[in-house]
């Protein structure tokens, strides 16, 4: 073959060291996504022969070479609902954030996601989240045959590590203001009750409407979507419900379009709506919903503290909660 026809040959880690005047493993230090010692004269110089040679690293060979491939598998049911949006934005953000890179995969539910879960393709990951309410942490371990696991579904299970919403009190505190204004009756609008979060989150609200001194007129189950909540909304008795307290801000949404007859420039003239998620949305003019919402800053930060030691997080069981705030706004 004529040698102007052969391929160029890729620049490798040894060229740049070469041509930095340092050490091969000056360079590989220099190059890394963690923060790993070399004197910011060395790394400029290294930064700099990499981008004149067009060097880029080999993920794979690092990976081989320190055990770790630098991926994360996140499990979810869906991503439909607008809660999803605002939290996995910021949550991918954050994982490449620190060198990582991230694949979704979607469970289901039912007797396909026991199959898939254990008949699946098994990746190589650094650590798995699951938020998926389908799957269990043995199972997911066993998927990726790797125990660096965080359950993010509610499911404590023995040995895993997790990060859960403590929803109690953002509850407690939108109870406590439809009950400072009046509300003696509510219904409870639901997702999927079979989901051990919501489960959690139902049984909060009974709690706190029966402390309150507020009748629990009922509950009608969605599934967390828009569409769900509009539906539902028909079976609003407004003569006798003085507020309604849906367990996604995606359905109160719904439960407004279906009566905004109702709230004259937002406010309640029948009943008061209350939703959670505190998503962006019910930031904006046309969904000022009060709502109940954790800081998804503060939860996307304990989630990413625990990826960044994958071998502590595998042998790690505790539990980290994060509080949950009520935010006021004109339907309540």
């Amino acid at each position: 073959m004529n040698d102007a026809l052969k391929p160029a040959l890729a620049p490798t880690l040894s060229d740049v060291a070469t041509l930095a005047g340092v050490s091969r493993a000056i360079a590989s230090r220099a190059l890394s996504t963690e923060p790993r010692p070399v004197s910011a004269d060395k790394r400029e110089r290294v930064l700099r022969a990499a981008e004149t040679l067009g060097f880029r690293p080999n993920s794979l060979a690092r990976g081989l070479a320190s055990k770790t491939v630098n991926l994360v598998a996140i499990l979810v049911n869906h991503i439909h609902d607008l809660s999803d949006l605002d939290l996995f934005d910021l949550l991918l953000a954050e994982i490449q954030a620190i060198g990582k890179q991230v694949i979704f995969i979607r469970v289901g539910a039912g007797q396909d996601a026991e199959t898939f879960l254990r008949d699946g393709v098994a990746y190589h990951v650094d650590a798995a989240l699951v938020f998926s309410d389908f799957a269990d942490a043995a199972t997911v371990r066993r998927m990726f045959r790797n125990n660096a696991v965080l359950m993010l579904n509610g499911h404590h299970a023995p040995g895993a590590a997790s990060v859960t919403m403590d929803e109690d009190h953002g509850i407690g505190e939108a109870v406590a203001d439809a009950a400072g204004k009046g509300v003696r009756s509510a219904l409870l609008v639901t997702g999927r009750p079979n989901s051990l979060v919501e489960q959690a989150r139902i049984a909060s609200y009974r709690a706190a409407l029966t402390r309150h001194g507020i009748t629990l007129l009922g509950e009608l189950a969605g599934d967390y979507s828009y569409a769900s909540g509009r539906a539902l909304a028909e079976r609003i008795d407004v003569e006798a419900t003085g507020a309604v307290f849906c367990t996604s801000d995606a359905m109160a949404m719904g439960v407004l379009d279906a009566h905004r007859a109702h709230f004259p420039q937002h406010r309640p003239q029948r009943f008061r709506l209350y939703g959670f998620d505190n998503i962006s949305l019910t930031q904006f003019d046309a969904y000022p919903i009060s709502s109940i919402g954790a800081d998804r800053r503060d939860y996307v930060a304990q989630i990413v503290r625990l990826l960044k030691e994958p071998a502590d997080l595998a042998h790690s069981s505790g539990q980290v909660l994060v509080a949950t705030r009520f935010v006021p706004r004109l339907t309540g």
